[in-house]
């Protein structure tokens, strides 16, 4: 574990040290903690050994998952969820069943998987998380209400997929599903992502109470860590509840939720880059060289095909732009929610789930790839110029730039 901390470190360092450069070319922080991960574990040098089984892993992904949703919501308040919700319902009532159906279709006829396997695979996969691309959504000269349809979308649909994943999970496993329960999980999910929230707001209304500034970006993240154990301990949806909760702090405690946001992208980042690195160290040749070439054909169909089309579609009678429609159709790569789905799977004792792992892990792997080094070429041809206080490498200058996430 000390070597694992160790690693973590020294890629950190050096992603920041690289962050400046990454903000102004196609070089991706996230991929290259990705490709660390996978030198340092067993596929290359074998200083770090992760079990794919172990708990920690698992735990990592979906802290790593609640953190980011978590701090994406705080930028969703209610005013934003109202103006932007004509796009982002049908982004999510039509481009995420038509990706999971679009997604199924390869993986049946084309990896050999039987229909429900395949539809686990769609609804794994169905998820979106622009997190890898920030030049346009954590950049404010990008159009307000392309950022905000990528960051309500892929705040919801995390915790949307999960009742479809255990689903077909119980479908694929030949059990008997309960969508009652899972339908209470999401309901639960949801209140309480409301409700902590607006109980800590309405307190600190008291004269008694209050924070003093420096402090105060504190209050949000404890209001996270109560949420995100609150969840555990009822059963209820996690992902739902941690955009549900970021989201409700923006819309009564707006300047708690401008104090937390530094903080939060910081946090964010931490977790991120800390997950990629464990995730890239899971991938190894030996998991990948019994791959077909139709496995291989369903991540590219999925990313180039599958998950353009089906956004495009959903978009069709949308105020976007045309090339901003291009650009919501073409981010949204298979992110955390995927990495943490995917885990699941591989730890539920399917017999196709190490099969249906490497498919998710090639997806996420190829995923980044392809956005997290195409979104400055993409900002650009937006006509949007780079801001001038990105950092620049000199030794004297502050780091005043974008958030080293891609």
């Amino acid at each position: 574990m000390v070597t694992l901390v160790l690693a973590f470190g020294v890629v950190m360092l050096v992603s920041v040290a690289l962050s400046g450069l990454a903000a102004r070319t196609v070089l991706s922080t996230a991929l290259m903690v990705l490709l660390a991960g996978a030198l340092l574990g067993q596929g290359g040098f074998g200083l770090v050994e992760i079990p794919s089984e172990s708990g920690f892993v698992s735990a990592l992904a979906d802290l790593a998952l609640f953190t980011v949703l978590f701090t994406d919501g705080q930028r969703a308040g209610l005013p934003a969820l109202r103006q932007g919700w004509r796009s982002s319902g049908k982004a999510l009532g039509i481009g995420m069943p038509l990706a999971m159906i679009g997604i199924a279709l390869p993986a049946h006829y084309l990896a050999g998987l039987d229909w429900a396997t395949a539809f686990l695979l769609g609804a794994i996969l169905s998820p979106t998380d622009p997190v890898f691309a920030s030049a346009i959504v954590g950049r404010e000269d990008v159009p307000l209400r392309l950022r905000r349809l990528l960051n309500v979308e892929s705040g919801l649909n995390d915790g949307l997929a999960l009742p479809f994943v255990l689903l077909f999970l119980a479908a694929a496993s030949h059990e008997t599903a309960h969508p009652g329960e899972i339908a209470l999980e999401l309901v639960l999910g949801l209140v309480l992502g409301v409700a902590v929230p607006g109980l800590v707001a309405l307190a600190l209304r008291l004269p008694v109470l209050g924070a003093e500034p420096r402090l105060q970006a504190l209050g949000p993240l404890s209001v996270g860590i109560v949420v995100y154990a609150a969840a555990d301990l009822t059963h209820a949806n996690p992902y739902l509840a941690a955009f549900a909760a970021g989201s409700t702090i923006a819309t009564l405690t707006p300047s708690a939720a401008e104090r937390f946001e530094h903080f939060g992208d910081l946090l964010s980042e931490t977790t991120k880059f800390a997950a990629l690195l464990v995730f890239g160290a899971l991938i190894t040749p030996e998991r990948l060289s019994h791959l077909s070439l139709g496995d291989w054909l369903v991540p590219v169909l999925a990313i180039l095909l599958v998950r353009p089309l089906s956004m495009a579609v959903s978009l069709l009678r949308s105020r976007l732009t045309r090339r901003e429609r291009a650009a919501a159709a073409w981010f949204g790569p298979k992110g955390f929610a995927s990495v943490v789905y995917g885990l699941l799977v591989l730890q539920s004792g399917l017999p196709e789930a190490a099969h249906l792992f490497d498919l998710v892990a090639v997806t996420i792997a190829l995923s980044i790839v392809l956005h997290s080094s195409s979104d400055v070429p993409v900002a650009k041809a937006l006509r949007i110029e780079p801001p001038d206080n990105l950092p620049t490498g000199g030794p004297d200058q502050p780091d005043t730039g974008r958030n080293p996430s891609g």
